[in-house]
């Protein structure tokens, strides 16, 4: 009986890894207009899913450094955006490995992939007034953008509290020097490229298990 669970396991988790990696990037970027998972994690101002194989490394105010074992994902999560309803039109960039914008009914975005050092991918995902940064072997970006995607379009915002942070000078109130609604490609000011990220490439990946 054991045997025949354990075969059952394995197909299935075979069967999960194909899928991700049969699927392109645009229909990954489908998803992103499918229902949400409820939220799990629970923020100042805010509130998100964190998908299963995927865990906290550091968090501090709106910015949050997660990790599924293998990548850090770096989040930046703009309130302040969000409450000012700030929208910035995303330009197709025709050099980049892929880049396009989002449009889901009234929330905007866009996923640019750029080529950056020892062959690696910088993924940037921007939606919902959030952003990832990710870098990726190549083998790995269809999963990891399916894991970004998730996060992003979970995140729900409490305008009474974001309210409350900012104070009565919110329309003042200065923008953050880091812009979600720019690219930041090998020249990222909010995640470092060095030889101590890649390092985390030998080690082993939980299941993540994605797909709603």
């Amino acid at each position: 009986m054991k045997k025949i669970i354990i075969v059952i396991c394995f197909v299935f988790l075979l069967t999960g890894c194909t899928n991700i990696k049969n699927l392109s990037t645009e229909q990954i970027i489908d998803t992103i207009a499918q229902k949400s998972s409820k939220q799990n994690i629970y923020r100042t101002g805010y509130k998100y899913f964190l998908p299963r194989g995927l865990g906290i490394d550091n968090s501090e105010e709106f910015n949050e450094v997660l990790s599924d074992g293998k990548y850090k994902y770096y989040l930046y999560v703009d309130a302040l955006s969000y409450i000012k309803k700030v929208e910035s039109a995303y330009q197709t960039n025709n050099s980049s490995y892929y880049s396009k914008a989002i449009n889901n009914k009234d929330i905007k975005g866009y996923v640019e992939i750029n080529l950056t050092e020892n062959d690696k991918y910088l993924i940037e995902i921007m939606y919902n007034y959030a952003k990832i940064e990710v870098i990726v072997s190549e083998m790995d970006i269809n999963r990891v953008l399916l894991t970004s995607v998730n996060v992003l379009k979970s995140i729900e915002y409490n305008d009474n509290i974001i309210n409350n942070l900012f104070g009565k000078d919110i329309l003042n109130y200065l923008e953050e020097e880091f812009n979600i609604f720019h690219t930041t490609s090998s020249d990222s000011t909010y995640i470092q490229i060095d030889d101590t990220y890649y390092e985390e490439e030998d080690q082993s990946l939980p299941d993540t298990d994605l797909i709603n």
